[in-house]
């Protein structure tokens, strides 16, 4: 396709002198667009897709960047990045050194606030705003865009509440599709169902309730109309609340048809969406799956166990158990602070909770994980997926900070799984009785063992395995990093021993002591920071115990790790095959 109107957008401005006609075309231009790049190089094709319109829109109507526009997540703005000097760079997104998958501020000043997380967009807009007032700028504008899946988030809504008394100039824009990444779920939900373009219910308007003036629903594909009601918001003072309803992946007929598969579907033809085929015929399960299908096999035995996830049911594989126990399983959207206080309330009860969260998004129940379940003892299964380097998504989105800050925690047990049969394991001995709050955590990806349905066979808590005896010097590992040990093994002639310590939280001091008392050096190796992580556990146990061995750790050095190929990330961190080599060869 010949992009005529895009090629010459380089910013916004340019906009500002075309006709609707030639908006309209370059809405179509701006969707293929996005289609012909994110088939080839993979990305979040389906919440881009949905708005484009309100996209141009957005950058038509108002005076960005001096007018501010806050995406929440982000998911949704590959059309405004290319709409604001990053279309000839777009081919590198989420790639090593290219352009970031979400809004980031020091990638262009179109991009008012890094994003990644959810629900934080109308406290950021809300903050720039009331900060614009207190400068004396009270014409400047404040534009939040927030799904349906996300306002429902509690931080959205203490956001909104502020926002309901103050005379900020605020527009918040509801995105409402009905979906996040999986279906939306709860009360509000429920709400907004029933509004229809043109049609408010009238009964139980929380956002009115909360004294915005509240506009809509309008038809997020009518940009004639985008433009009418959006020129009009502009000359409007105060919280404003625009309710704009949308199509997920809007104009590529399989993305509208299976909106979860394809928020980010891998490559496809990009002229119909086909899936290019993927054999994962002979190749390890994934970790996420592991977890769901063993799952689904201890709650069959064991009806006191429960699952919950915050609205990650298909990228944790909770899905699995949702299926097979809908009763017993609960997506609870957005909210990572509920999840976390719910599976401590049925733990009390005697339920075995199996709570799911992302490891990055457990840094948003941080208090939670403290007051609500360790204060209190209470025996929560904590499973972290996602945890150490995830990828393309980059630094908000990497599992790197959970080794550090639940060690931190009395009473917190903490283990990392070597492989998937450890994963395996380590669920089964969780619900056969814990006495404190668990943590598992996982990577993102495949694991290592085909046959990992073996036989369920109880590990003891706080006991780690040699997995090779050797001299001089012993490399300690923590989860499934071990793997990289191990390759860079195959390459030493040297007599190395290598230990998995699966526990972070008890460590293994009757292990521990062999090893300080049979090696000269020893070396730790994690995918988390290693700043207050398990390196800085053993270094802790040395001390204590006046052991005076060399110990060199390798883990995430004290600096956010941005976008790439997870292998090219482990280079960076200086936890790849080959840099272990090299420390264990200089050590020796």
């Amino acid at each position: 396709m010949e992009y005529q109107i895009l090629n010459t957008i380089e910013e916004p401005a340019d906009l500002k002198n075309l006709s609707l006609q030639e908006l309209q075309l370059l809405a179509k231009e701006l969707r293929q667009y996005i289609i012909a790049i994110i088939a080839v190089k993979e990305g979040h094709l389906g919440a881009s897709l949905g708005v484009v319109e309100l996209t141009i829109a957005l950058h038509f109507i108002f005076d960005t960047p001096n007018d501010l526009l806050v995406w929440d997540v982000g998911h949704q703005a590959y059309g405004h990045k290319i709409l604001t000097g990053r279309r000839k760079q777009f081919h590198t997104n989420r790639q090593l050194g290219g352009l970031s998958g979400f809004p980031k501020r020091e990638e262009s000043v179109y991009d008012a606030f890094g994003v990644g997380h959810s629900s934080t967009s109308i406290s950021a807009a809300l903050g720039m705003a009331l900060a614009s007032r207190l400068k004396g700028d009270l014409d400047k504008q404040h534009i939040a865009v927030i799904g349906d899946a996300s306002i429902a988030s509690g931080i959205a809504f203490e956001g909104l509440n502020h926002a309901g008394v103050t005379d900020a100039n605020l527009l918040v824009i509801l995105n409402d599709n009905a979906i996040g990444i999986d279906p939306s779920v709860g009360a509000l939900k429920e709400y907004l169902t029933k509004a229809k373009v043109g049609y408010k219910p009238k009964e139980s308007n929380i956002i009115e309730a909360l004294n915005f003036n509240y506009f809509g629903p309008v038809d997020g594909h009518d940009l004639e109309g985008l433009l009418s009601i959006l020129n009009e918001l502009n000359e409007i003072k105060g919280p404003k609340f625009l309710h704009v309803i949308t199509k997920k992946g809007k104009g590529l007929k399989k993305a509208e048809e299976d909106q979860v598969k394809y928020h980010a579907p891998g490559k496809f033809k990009p002229e119909t969406g086909e899936l290019l085929p993927s054999s994962a015929e002979g190749l390890p399960l994934k970790y996420q799956d592991v977890f769901g299908l063993t799952l689904v096999e201890l709650a069959e035995k064991n009806e006191r166990i429960v699952g919950i996830t915050p609205a990650m049911p298909t990228g944790s594989s909770l899905k699995y158990m949702m299926e097979a126990f809908p009763g017993r399983a609960f997506d609870v959207g957005i909210a990572e602070q509920h999840a976390v206080t719910l599976a401590a309330g049925m733990a009390t009860q005697g339920a075995i909770v199996f709570c799911n969260i992302y490891s990055t998004f457990l840094q948003r129940a941080y208090d939670q994980v403290i007051h609500d379940v360790a204060l209190q003892d209470l025996p929560v299964i904590f499973c972290l997926d996602r945890a150490g380097l995830v990828g393309e998504d980059g630094a908000t989105h990497h599992g790197l900070f959970d080794l550090a800050f639940l060690r931190a925690i009395p009473n917190m047990i903490v283990a990392a799984p070597a492989n998937e049969i450890e994963l395996r394991q380590l669920l089964y001995t969780a619900q056969l009785g814990l006495k404190h709050p668990m943590a598992i955590r996982y990577p993102r990806g495949r694991g290592v063992q085909v046959n990992w349905q073996v036989p369920f066979k109880a590990l003891e808590i706080g006991k780690a395995v040699c997995e090779k005896e050797g001299q001089n010097l012993a490399i300690l590992a923590i989860g499934s990093i071990i793997k990289n040990a191990k390759l860079a093994l195959q390459e030493i002639e040297s007599e190395v021993g290598l230990y998995n310590m699966r526990f972070v939280k008890p460590l293994d001091e009757v292990m521990l002591h062999k090893v300080f008392k049979n090696y000269k050096t020893v070396l730790t190796l994690e995918d988390g920071v290693v700043t207050g992580g398990f390196g800085s556990a053993i270094l802790e146990f040395a001390a204590a115990n006046n052991y005076r061995v060399k110990i060199k750790c390798l883990g995430i050095p004290d600096s956010f790790i941005e976008h790439g190929k997870i292998t090219e990330l482990q280079e960076i961190a200086g936890i790849d095959v080959k840099t272990i080599i090299n420390e264990v060869k200089s050590l020796l």
